[in-house]
């Protein structure tokens, strides 16, 4: 019988694209490019929504949340990715790639029930508009907004105690641009089939709750919106919750298909490029999505740099 091997590896290799090593330079300052935009995007955002005082209701205040969010949630991974473009060797520590798959999961979560909260927000403020300054107030949002924080940082606690108790004896490499929790349970050294339907099942979860909650709120919502006779009535309900759709589709569906799959992968390079496209792409839409749709926060903008100038 041969060996066991018993020894604990205690560094991980994000090995990310090989092929493209080369362009490294190149990819480094393109990604430090989205990166600077996806911090000052949401944080121009995030600062005319406290300075401008018709930018006080609970939706705008909502988009701030989500700012702030995103700023979060890409901390998490980018920064990493940016020091491996520059490093022969892609390491990290795997206590530092087990957290780093936590904060991934528990600010995803948080996003995903943000989005779900912004959903039921606009289906208050166009199907029950008479009522909505009563039903969202000040203290409901905040309330909804710490629950959508709180909840998601206590989402992955079952996944990340069980996966660090796994026997990591190698081999140490992980296929994709960031730690994530199916990857490393892949490179435990023992039976690990209870580890991943307990991933597949808590992503699940969430992913599917929170989908069917919005798929809810707007299928009433555009019954509502039908209902309006005329045309630039349609047309203006429905762009007050338009960019919030986009992202959600965004969002979810990059998600949905990677935590939410029979098989285990298409390919690896398609897995990491949508990968790329949750925790980069999407959060790089954002700003644009939020900041230039968005009537008021767009005339808010100008109207803040026009009287930066003067």
């Amino acid at each position: 019988m041969a060996p066991v091997n018993t020894s604990r590896i205690h560094d991980i290799i994000l090995l990310g694209f090989p092929s493209l090593r080369r362009l490294n330079t190149v990819l480094f300052a393109t990604l430090l490019l989205i990166y600077v935009f996806i911090i000052s995007g949401n944080a121009l955002i995030i600062f005319v929504i406290r300075k401008e005082s018709c930018l006080h209701a609970p939706m705008y205040s909502f988009i701030g949340a989500f700012s702030a969010l995103e700023i979060c949630y890409t901390a998490v991974t980018i920064p990493k990715m940016l020091s491996n473009l520059l490093d022969e060797e892609t390491k990290i520590s795997l206590n530092g790639c087990l957290l780093q798959a936590y904060f991934l999961h528990s600010l995803g979560a948080a996003e995903c029930y943000l989005l779900t909260t912004m959903a039921y927000d606009r289906y208050l403020a166009i199907c029950k508009p008479l009522r909505y300054s009563a039903l969202m107030t000040t203290r409901v949002y905040g309330k909804m907004v710490a629950g959508c924080f709180v909840s998601g940082f206590l989402s992955p606690v079952i996944e990340t105690a069980l996966i660090s108790r796994l026997p990591f004896c190698g081999p140490n490499i992980i296929e994709n641009l960031f730690c994530d929790f199916p990857p490393l349970i892949a490179l435990a050294c023992t039976d690990t089939t209870l580890y991943i339907l307990v991933e597949f099942v808590v992503s699940s979860f969430i992913i599917l709750l929170s989908s069917f909650f919005v798929f809810l709120s707007y299928s009433r919502i555009i019954q509502v919106i039908f209902r309006i006779q005329s045309k630039e009535g349609r047309k203006k309900t429905f762009s007050t919750c338009g960019a919030h759709l986009i992202v959600v589709i965004l969002f979810f569906g990059s998600i949905a298909f990677m935590y939410i799959r029979v098989t285990k992968s298409y390919s690896l390079d398609y897995d990491k490029a949508v990968g790329l496209t949750y925790a980069v792409f999407t959060p790089l839409a954002n700003p644009v999505i939020y900041g230039l749709r968005n009537t008021e926060i767009k005339n808010s903008i100008r109207k803040r740099l026009h009287r930066d100038k003067i």
